[in-house]
């Protein structure tokens, strides 16, 4: 039977189970012009998103001990939480639906990870160590003053680089303000801060400085799921075998027009350019995040041996396998809909809540209680939390005009400060005549400001159970 394994384990990890260490050349192009762009971009947004603030608040926080949360300005309370959920969900099926589109291209073009390693990190490294093979050749040489004086400074800028960046990174989880008011404190009363500060920094410095690529393949758990996420029908970058071969090395130009030889030259431009070292010829593998360097690397080949670009391309396995265009299936235009239902009904959800929360709860353990002789009352626990920026005046009413509401301190209205919460008491009051019965339906209409934003439907309890006693 024909063998058809191709291997059995990671790129990086070599038969004797020993670290394969990558050594790209940096390459150049109109897809590398167009991902040091979005690179570009993407870091600037990185860099100032947590010190964007709308209204006074930031865009964005995610403060877990405080439970405080804010997206594009709008704080989230915890009694919001289904909205959380509701977004978590519609991030994942955009994920699902991202990846049945365009493959991985989120990995090679948007994923922190890749950015910094491939923009940032790996163009570091050309300046203070050389070419590749100069940083190969240091790599395997003994230790002496010129390796110490370059592995020093590389050190140096790589340790400023991610402290700099877990120290932003922070702000998205503390806000601002916090993280200013611990430095300037020396960090006093702030030991939890400083924890994170150092544990994440000592985390980048290990990915960035030697597990590098292989976070890709074997931490993230988004590389994994490829296998199942990924069809036949998936954008990816893939190697035009129909043309390609059978692969040959013969010039001049005019020679690989015979029909005996495919139009790639086995130069391995591709496998040069790869920031994980795989041969992209080989087909779709798990270590492949779909940067396009291997297609800048190839098309440049191609110029040069006057043959058409294209021989790696971004396309789908069935339109390389049957020579057709590629479509989208099914399955994308079902995630489509899906996450625009999702979607839409998250930021309904965000931008339609109301400025004031109320929660009316009868007090428990507690009947009427008589308010005067020809009156009963029963007593209720009031709730108010004020989602707004700014202090709302609370009044409360009932909607069938029966009785009165008489809130604790012998007061009308409450004033809940912006983003705080108020709790109360308050008598809502009927005449005897009114309360012939054992329990009945009651909606108290909250006011904010003038302006109803709340109806909540409670009980209160009559005084037929308590008649002939």
């Amino acid at each position: 039977m024909e063998d058809l394994s191709f291997r059995d384990r990671l790129y990086t990890i070599g038969e004797g189970g020993r670290r394969k260490w990558v050594f790209a050349s940096l390459p150049r192009g109109r897809f590398t012009f167009r991902r040091h762009l979005v690179a570009f971009l993407l870091l600037a947004f990185f860099l100032v998103l947590p010190h964007l603030e709308y209204r006074g608040e930031p865009l964005l926080l995610l403060n877990v001990l405080q439970r405080k949360f804010i997206l594009l300005g709008l704080v989230i309370w915890p009694q919001d939480t289904y909205m959380l959920g509701v977004g978590m969900l519609a991030f994942v099926v955009g994920i699902i639906l991202f990846t049945v589109v365009y493959g991985r291209i989120w990995c090679g073009w948007a994923c922190p990870q890749t950015i910094f390693m491939e923009i940032v990190f790996r163009r570091i490294e050309k300046w203070i160590d050389g070419s590749p093979a100069k940083q190969k050749e240091l790599r395997e040489r003994t230790m002496d003053g010129d390796k110490f004086w370059r592995r020093t400074l590389k050190f140096l800028v790589f340790f400023t680089i991610i402290f700099y960046t877990v120290n932003n990174f922070s702000v998205f989880f503390i806000g601002k303000k916090y993280l200013f008011e611990a430095y300037r404190s020396g960090f006093s009363g702030h030991p939890y801060l400083l924890a994170f500060l150092i544990v994440f920094t000592v985390v980048g410095v290990f990915i960035y400085w030697w597990f590098r690529e292989q976070t890709c393949s074997v931490i993230c758990p988004y590389g994994r799921l490829q296998g199942v996420l990924l069809d036949n029908d998936s954008l990816v970058v893939a190697y035009d075998y129909r043309r390609g071969e059978p692969r040959g090395t013969a010039l001049p130009v005019e020679k690989r027009k015979q029909p005996s030889l495919g139009d790639c030259i086995d130069c391995k431009s591709c496998v040069r350019v790869c920031p994980t070292g795989i041969d992209i010829r080989n087909g779709t593998q798990l270590e492949c995040v779909n940067c396009t360097a291997c297609i800048d690397a190839c098309d440049a080949v191609m110029d040069k041996v006057k043959l058409p670009r294209g021989l790696i391309r971004i396309t789908s396995e069935r339109s390389i396998r049957e020579g057709i265009p590629h479509r989208l299936n099914w399955r994308a235009y079902a995630y489509s809909i899906v996450l625009l239902m999702l979607a839409g009904f998250f930021f309904y959800l965000l931008f339609s809540r109301a400025p004031v929360e109320a929660t009316i709860l009868r007090t428990p353990g507690t009947i009427f209680q008589p308010y005067d002789s020809g009156h009963i009352s029963n007593l209720y626990n009031l709730r108010i939390v004020n989602k707004s920026r700014k202090d709302q005046v609370i009044r409360l009413q009932e909607l069938s005009d029966v009785g009165i509401i008489k809130l604790a301190g012998g007061v009308d209205t409450v004033v809940v400060k912006k983003e705080a919460s108020l709790e109360t008491l308050f008598f809502y009051i009927v005449p005897k005549n009114e309360a012939d019965f054992a329990s009945r339906k009651v909606i108290f209409r909250i006011l904010a400001n003038g302006q109803p934003v709340q109806d909540y439907s409670t009980t209160f309890v009559g005084i037929r159970q308590n008649v002939g006693q």
